[in-house]
């Protein structure tokens, strides 16, 4: 018989998730929106909270290992930023467990007082006993509690409970059917003796798992739920390489005489890559750079010059675009070592299309012009697919005369550029549109998670919203990414989180209040530190889900 060590709540332990390194934690009383899982017999389960990503999961006793005792050997068993992080975490717990209270309020804030639960549960079973005759085959709550109970390691204080939970539930026998979940329950009593044998046998439909918490009769959508309570970062679906042989049906659909002046790119990304295309197939001269070398590759068989540093690339064009992927990224490409200001300026053009706050953008344009040089703020509206396709929406202030000449450029990559006056108006109007898309986004989010819990399938909610006059094509592409379960990456979460919490940094500079994005910025926060930083903003519906 396997020998299980006697955990505690607060014990600090190595705990292990199928498919990933052991884990820093601790023993934990589970909070209350933790679901319970099926476990094997005769082997132990522990809710560990797991320091780090800060979330749950019931793990296996066999799965776990004193944290002291297991240190030395598994401190080298992951490399990742975010384990490093969890150890360091755990270990100021360790030093100062006063300071991370408020990190376990959920485990006893939220959770229903148990005398009470058990108490609605047998006040349920008395009112249903007189169907007794009727009803074959099926258990009450009660039992299914009594049931999962049996399984779980039993303590002196809850034995005496327990053993009136299963007495109310061998001598009731109730038939639950929900519209939404359909699930046969069976269970088979030899005798009445400590020993005897209950078979449950569960066969949902559309459920990963019943929840012997609240015992919900309602349907649950499948897809995500794979992707729930994981203590470390989840690997995102991969992006599919660009196809450099394509057209798109917008770009041939233009006539366009591409620009005699050279133009220099800096930053291959997501949104990079579809704009460097494009303006290669209208016929632009382009320079490329990338931190990661390897990526210019395609784009240099396409037909451009690949440089070995920003500051290369200024001087070999007439304007530079930079399209990377934050604030101090679009600084250390200006202010670092071979930046751009390490290059002769004089006359040269600088195009900044990195989501940036207006403080920055300024900054960039003080010290280009200093220098000489021409500046102009592009921010960017769309995402992947609309950069592939030459859709997206330019919003542009800055020098006039730059603008002009970024025209065929601009029209190579987008359906519609504005011209919005002095440095600083495009990226406060950028991140506006952000902050409500960021904000409509954790609302069809929220949405999807609450027609879940309430047994509405997902797919009809959005057939209905699509004959609304919310419709819209955002609302319709992020809600069935939600519904699949599947992220891939067209605008990263992380980078939407980004601008909420710069349009946040614009409203506390002006005195404007943002209660709204506040709060919607809390729930992306949430979803990055869960390992979602990377895939696309609708996995903020993982959040939302909990």
């Amino acid at each position: 018989m396997t020998d299980f060590k006697g955990y505690a709540v607060n014990d600090l332990v190595w705990a292990k998730m199928k498919g990933f390194s052991p884990w820093p934690g601790r023993i934990s009383e589970p909070p209350a929106e933790l679901r319970r899982i099926a476990v094997k017999k005769n082997i132990p389960v522990r809710c560990i909270f797991f320091f780090g990503s800060n979330n749950y999961a019931w793990i296996e006793e066999t799965q776990i290992k004193p944290y002291q005792e297991f240190k030395e050997k598994l401190l080298s068993s992951c490399k990742s930023a975010g384990f490093k992080e969890a150890v360091q975490q755990i270990e100021e717990y360790i030093s100062n467990p006063e300071k991370f209270q408020s990190l376990f309020v959920s485990e006893q804030a939220n959770r229903p007082d148990p005398d009470v639960e058990f108490n609605k549960l047998r006040e349920a079973a008395n009112s249903e006993s007189a169907d007794e005759a009727s009803v074959n085959n099926t258990s009450t709550p009660a039992a299914l509690e009594a049931e999962a109970e049996e399984q779980q390691p039993t303590t002196p204080i809850t034995a005496k409970k327990s053993a009136a939970k299963k007495k109310a539930a061998s001598t009731t026998k109730a038939r639950s059917i929900g519209n939404k979940a359909k699930a046969a329950i069976e269970i088979e009593a030899t005798s009445p003796s400590p020993k005897r044998k209950r078979k449950l046998l569960l066969e949902p439909v559309d459920s990963p798992a019943l929840n012997l918490d609240t015992f919900s009769p309602v349907r649950r959508n499948v897809p995500v739920s794979h992707l729930l309570n994981r203590p470390v970062t989840v690997a995102r679906p991969a992006t599919p390489e660009i196809d450099m042989s394509s057209v798109s049906n917008a770009l041939q659909s233009r006539n366009i005489q591409a620009s005699n002046l050279k133009f220099g790119f800096l930053g291959l990304g997501i949104m990079g890559c579809g704009i460097v295309k494009n303006l290669l197939n209208s016929g632009h001269s382009v320079v490329v750079w990338n931190r990661t070398a390897t990526k210019c590759r395609k784009f240099q068989e396409a037909g451009a010059e690949v440089a070995d540093t920003p500051s290369d690339v200024i001087e070999m064009t007439d304007v530079t675009f930079s399209c990377v992927s934050d604030p101090q990224v679009a600084k250390d490409l200006v202010f670092g070592n071979c930046g751009v200001m390490s290059a002769n300026l004089v006359g040269k053009g600088y195009v900044e299309m990195t989501g940036v706050d207006p403080e920055t953008s300024q900054d960039i344009a003080e010290q280009i012009i200093s220098k000489g040089g021409r500046y102009l703020e592009a921010q960017i509206q769309g995402s992947k697919n609309q950069a592939e396709e030459g859709t997206l929406i330019i919003l542009a202030a800055g020098e006039r005369l730059l603008f002009e000449e970024c025209q065929t450029c601009f029209e190579a990559i987008s359906r519609n550029s504005f011209y919005l006056g002095d440095v600083g108006n495009a990226t406060k109007m950028n991140l506006v549109l952000q902050m409500i898309s960021g904000v409509t986004l954790a609302g069809i989010a929220e949405g999807l998670a609450l027609a879940d819990r309430a047994g509405l399938q997902q797919k009809d909610v959005l057939e209905v919203l699509e004959l609304t006059s919310m419709s819209s094509e955002m609302l319709l592409q992020k809600g069935n990414a939600i519904i699949k379960g599947e992220f891939p990456t067209h605008q990263p979460l992380k980078h939407m989180q980004k601008d909420l919490k710069l349009a946040l940094g614009m409203a506390d500079g002006l005195e404007q209040s943002l209660p709204i994005t506040a709060a919607s910025n809390e729930v992306y926060k949430h979803a990055k530190r869960l390992g979602y930083g990377s895939h696309d903003a609708s996995a903020v519906y993982v959040r939302a889900r909990f």
